[in-house]
C-alpha cells in the first residue's frame, strides 16, 4: 500500500515547489495544505523546529525542504542512476543554495544604500559567477544538470530560475541560453505543465 503523503506550508511556491513538482512528475497523489499566514503562529508551535514545509508521511512529520525532496526522489527514481550522479545533484543544488542565500540577503536588506550595494555586487559579480558556471556545466551535459535523464536536480533549479524571472525580469535569463532552456524543458513536461496550469496564483 502507498504512503499517504500530506504536504504543509504555505500559500506560495517558496521552499515547496520543487517538491509539488517531484509529486507532479511522479504521479502520486498527496494533500497540499496551505497554511494561511494568520494562523502560522500557532501551527509553527507544533512543527518539530518551527519551520515549513513539512510533509507527513502516513502521518510522521518529516522537516526540511531539501531532506524531504531527496527522499523523495529516491522512492520515485529521481536522484540519479547511480551514487555518483546522486552526489552530484547535491552538489549542484547546494550551490544554487549558496546564491539564494545571496539572493536573500540583498531582498531582506531594509537600509536603502546598503540594499543598492548589495544589488550592484550581485549583478556584477556573484549572480554572474554562478550563473556562467550553471551555464558551462549544462552545454557539457547535453542541456541536463545530471547525467541523461530527469532528475530533481532539474526541479529545483527550474523553480528557481521561475523566482530568478520574477525578481529581475523575464529578460534576466536571455545571456544564459541553457539555464533559459532547462526552465521551459521543464515546465513543458506534461505532467509539470498540468500542475502549474491548476496550482493557485501566488506572488512567490
Amino acid at each position: 500500500m502507498s504512503p499517504h503523503y500530506k504536504l504543509i506550508y504555505f500559500n506560495a511556491r517558496g521552499r515547496a515547489e520543487h517538491i509539488r513538482f517531484i509529486f507532479a512528475y511522479a504521479g502520486v497523489e498527496y494533500e497540499d495544505e496551505r497554511i494561511p499566514r494568520e494562523k502560522w503562529p500557532e501551527v509553527k508551535k507544533k512543527t518539530q523546529y518551527g519551520m515549513l514545509p513539512v510533509l507527513e508521511i502516513d502521518g510522521k512529520p518529516v522537516a526540511q525542504s531539501m531532506a524531504i525532496a531527496r527522499h523523495l526522489a529516491r522512492q520515485f527514481g529521481l536522484a540519479g542512476q547511480s551514487e555518483w550522479e546522486s552526489l552530484q545533484c547535491d552538489v549542484l543544488i547546494d550551490t544554487l543554495g549558496d546564491l539564494k542565500q545571496a539572493l536573500s540577503q540583498f531582498r531582506m536588506e531594509q537600509d536603502p544604500i546598503k540594499k543598492e550595494e548589495k544589488k550592484a555586487k550581485l549583478m556584477k559579480e556573484t549572480i554572474p559567477f554562478y550563473l556562467s558556471k550553471f551555464e558551462k556545466h549544462l552545454s557539457e551535459n547535453n542541456g541536463l544538470l545530471v547525467g541523461s535523464e530527469i532528475t530533481w536536480c532539474d526541479f529545483v533549479f527550474a523553480v528557481s530560475l521561475e523566482n530568478y524571472e520574477h525578481m529581475f525580469g523575464k529578460a534576466a535569463l536571455d545571456q544564459y541560453p541553457g539555464l533559459k532552456a532547462l526552465k521551459i524543458k521543464v515546465y513543458n513536461i506534461p505532467s509539470i505543465a498540468a500542475w502549474v496550469a491548476k496550482r493557485p496564483v501566488t506572488e512567490s
